[in-house]
């Protein structure tokens, strides 16, 4: 039989949440990344050579069980500009592949994370800049990728975060590009959240499991492997005004959604700017509640529902003060949900790991990361033994 590798458990360390469990909670986590770099950095003729961070990779590895990868993330969200000055040319790319490839060395790490999550448009800047300017980036994207390796070797780690909604992933991510873009990193984290964001006119999971199914579905029939794709999963909630009465019957056909999904939300960003109308919101488990949402919150813990179709817990609280006459859709997973998501996904499709968002923010409690590692060590354990037979 031939060997199968455990799961990988990758884990961001940001820096706005910078909080690492004891040692026994960390026993599945196979991969640490710190978030974040600057891109714009590695295209400076003469970075700093200290490379600062949150944390060093040291540190970090001290922190963690022996043999635990330590990498560091590149880019995130926003952060479009410095990536798209490096993909330009080949001299661009070589300039920004070899200043990693000095980070790297400086800093001891095993690799990088590259958190370019919109190449081709759709970022944050997608009203200012309309994607047809940037769907250059679309074939500059594996370029840059391939120039990383070559100045990078073979022994370092490379893995790319990558966008999970399919409107996203079908501007850079296709049967043309995906299989150069595999040729060059070791795994594909796909932001399996956020789902449902401010561009959405309707309520759903933000990190369900048919729309989880979706997004890898889309990969997989691009060229790239189950194994060297990663379920993102996220610690942290999400909350979305709601006009009062959207989810009347009237405006959700009885039948075909659970009552609270599929209802108008109306506009949550500007149509001209694409600037956040503030009808979203989102916090950690680490972060203190908003005051405004606090009630709403412990009502959507205790009473909301597991949708077992789309696979994703919510609640619509429609008994709200103080939300100028809206109810609140709220959308996060509870550890149940996560345990269920392994069968149905990871499992199913035959991942090859798993990742979260972030480590920091499920403190102080970790019950998101107990659920999720109690997963992960069953596959582990599976992957051992095949490895042994």
């Amino acid at each position: 039989m031939a060997a199968e590798e455990p799961l990988r458990n990758i884990m961001y360390l940001t820096g706005q949440h910078p909080v690492i469990p004891d040692l026994p909670l960390t026993t599945t986590i196979t991969h640490v990344v710190l978030a974040f770099m600057q891109s714009g950095v590695f295209n400076e003729e003469k970075p700093d050579p200290s490379w600062p961070l949150f944390l060093s990779v040291e540190e970090a590895r001290s922190r963690f069980q022996p043999g635990t990868k330590v990498m560091v993330a590149i880019g995130g969200w926003g952060d479009t500009e410095g990536f798209a000055t490096a993909a330009r040319d080949e001299s661009s790319r070589r300039r920004f592949a070899e200043n990693v490839a000095d980070m790297v060395k400086a800093t001891g790490a095993d690799g990088v994370d590259i958190d370019w999550e919109y190449p081709g448009g759709n970022g944050e800047d997608y009203k200012q800049v309309p994607n047809s300017k940037k769907a250059w980036e679309a074939t500059a994207y594996p370029h840059l990728l391939a120039s990383l390796r070559a100045a990078l070797g073979p022994s370092k780690l490379i893995s790319a975060a990558v966008p999970g909604i399919p409107r996203d992933i079908a501007l850079a991510f296709t049967s043309a590009t995906v299989p150069s873009i595999m040729a060059s990193v070791d795994f594909l984290n796909v932001m399996t959240y956020d789902l449902m964001n401010r561009r959405d006119t309707v309520t759903k999971h933000h990190t369900g499991i048919a729309g989880s199914l979706e997004s890898l579905e889309v990969y997989l029939k691009a060229g790239a492997p189950a194994a060297r794709l990663n379920l993102g999963f996220a610690f942290y909630v999400k909350y979305f005004r709601v006009p009062r009465d959207a989810c009347s019957t009237a405006n959700t056909p009885s039948g075909s959604k659970p009552p609270g999904l599929d209802c108008p939300t109306g506009p949550m960003e500007d149509p001209t700017t694409g600037a956040d109308l503030g009808r979203t919101g989102g916090f950690s488990y680490h972060d203190a509640v908003p005051a405004e949402v606090a009630d709403s919150f412990r009502k959507a813990l205790a009473g909301g529902t597991y949708d077992e179709a789309g696979g994703g817990y919510y609640y619509l609280d429609t008994d709200t003060t103080g939300m100028d006459g809206d109810d609140l859709f709220w959308s996060f997973d509870t550890p149940d949900a996560i345990a269920r998501k392994f069968p149905r996904v990871v499992e199913a499709k035959g991942l090859g790991g798993v990742f979260a968002w972030g480590l920091g923010e499920d403190a102080p409690e970790f019950a998101h990361l107990k659920a999720l590692s109690a997963r992960v060590l069953r596959g582990q354990m599976v992957g051992s033994v095949r490895d042994e037979l």
